[in-house]
């Protein structure tokens, strides 16, 4: 069996890995039966037969049958168009339940990344300690059932809110104060727990977290670079570099969700959150790290949008100082070297963008339209920033 603990694993996330749609505005990750008419994503591709990338129907039908109580075949998989890393279906059975399967990418992959045994194990530990996160069903070691590692957890009822107008057109501007805060107090919750009273005090290694993630996001971004043929950033090297030298200290860890964002959890239609979602980056360390990396893909009225996704641009939502403020207010936290997290959110996020550029362009993330072209000037683009945010930190 694949052991799911591990050293401060560095997967390869973009935005979004979810499997609530394609941003639809106000689509919800609510069951349906298929064809009824419901505001439910469009598949990227569907099927019961082998015409899915990354799914062996036979291998997941039996799987299913022997593991998950109250599945009914026939079976029907469809690529979640969205996501960016790992591979993510829905699986809808006879009587129309539907279930969400993740798996890695197909082809090759980097070492330590991907691991799904590992998320499974997070959030099966994570749900019971009182974080919001899909109910874990079942996780299956064996490649030869579909060619890779994968895990089963249940599809949260409630909203992906993305893009512009997907906040405005479900909640008033009360529920949006209420989605912000909710969103905060959330995080401070994750990084207030115990990491060996929840059953993952192995779960990574606990000091120098900083530095080893500049270290192993930029070994991830050269090898992309030299090896794959992607593009050649000088700013990612200058940060890089100006971040190792001014790392700040780092206090007792926690839980570090790594990818914390909006568009990373399912709203509740009251405003609370439903679910936290992709939990592949999480590991052992410098929580504040999650701030920097909220704050990055927060978009005030009036700003652009990192990666084009502005669902808090809509007005209610906390300001992204106001935001801060609430995270240190809760937590007790000093935000005082914030500036130096956001840069490092922003190195890493063009990292990450390295990898997902180069998957693409070898067509290790199935068909699912989604066009990448774009990808390298937004590199460029977020590297530029996280110089300029580590140029003003001090």
């Amino acid at each position: 069996m694949t052991d799911p603990r591990g050293t401060d694993r560095a997967t390869e996330p973009a935005s979004p890995d979810t499997y609530q749609g394609t941003g639809a505005r106000g689509a919800t990750a609510q069951p349906a039966p298929a064809g009824s008419g419901a505001a439910q994503p469009a598949p990227a591709g569907s099927g019961t037969a082998g015409d899915v990338p990354g799914i062996d129907p036979a291998g997941v039908t039996a799987w299913f049958a022997a593991n998950v109580e109250g599945a009914i075949p026939p079976l029907r998989f469809e690529l979640v168009a969205g996501g960016r890393s790992n591979l993510t279906f829905t699986v809808t059975d006879r009587r129309a339940h539907r279930f969400v399967l993740r798996r890695p990418p197909t082809g090759p992959l980097l070492p330590t990344a991907h691991d799904m045994g590992r998320e499974h194990r997070i959030i099966s530990a994570l749900g019971p300690a009182g974080i919001p996160v899909p109910r874990a069903i079942g996780y299956c070691d064996d490649p030869a059932v579909t060619g890779a590692a994968f895990y089963v957890m249940e599809l949260v009822d409630g909203h992906i809110l993305r893009e512009e107008g997907d906040a405005a057109a479900a909640f008033d501007p009360a529920g949006r104060r209420r989605i912000s805060e909710g969103l905060v107090d959330t995080l401070a919750a994750l990084h207030a727990l115990d990491p060996d009273a929840v059953g993952l005090g192995d779960l990574g290694r606990r000091d120098g977290y900083l530095e080893r993630q500049l270290r192993r996001w930029y070994g991830q971004y050269r090898a992309n670079r030299d090896e794959q043929g992607g593009p050649d950033v000088a700013d990612v090297d200058r940060v890089h570099e100006r971040l190792s030298a001014k790392l700040p200290g780092q206090g007792p860890a926690g839980i570090v969700h790594g990818d914390y964002r909006l568009d990373n959890t399912v709203v509740a239609p009251d405003g609370t959150v439903a679910a936290v979602l992709d939990w592949e980056l999480c590991t052992l360390g410098d929580v504040l790290a999650d701030v920097g990396q909220l704050l990055v893909y927060w978009t005030d009225p009036g700003e652009a949008s990192v990666l084009a996704h502005t669902a808090t641009a809509d007005g209610g939502f906390l300001t992204r100082a106001e935001l801060a403020g609430r995270y240190a207010e809760v937590s007790g936290r000093s935000l005082d070297r914030i500036g130096y997290y956001v840069a490092f959110a922003y190195w890493k996020l063009a990292c990450i963008l390295e990898g997902v550029y180069v998957r693409y362009a070898r067509g290790a993330m199935g068909r699912d339209g989604f066009d990448f072209h774009d990808y390298p000037d937004m590199i460029r683009d977020l590297a530029g920033r996280a110089l300029a945010a580590a140029g003003g930190e001090s």
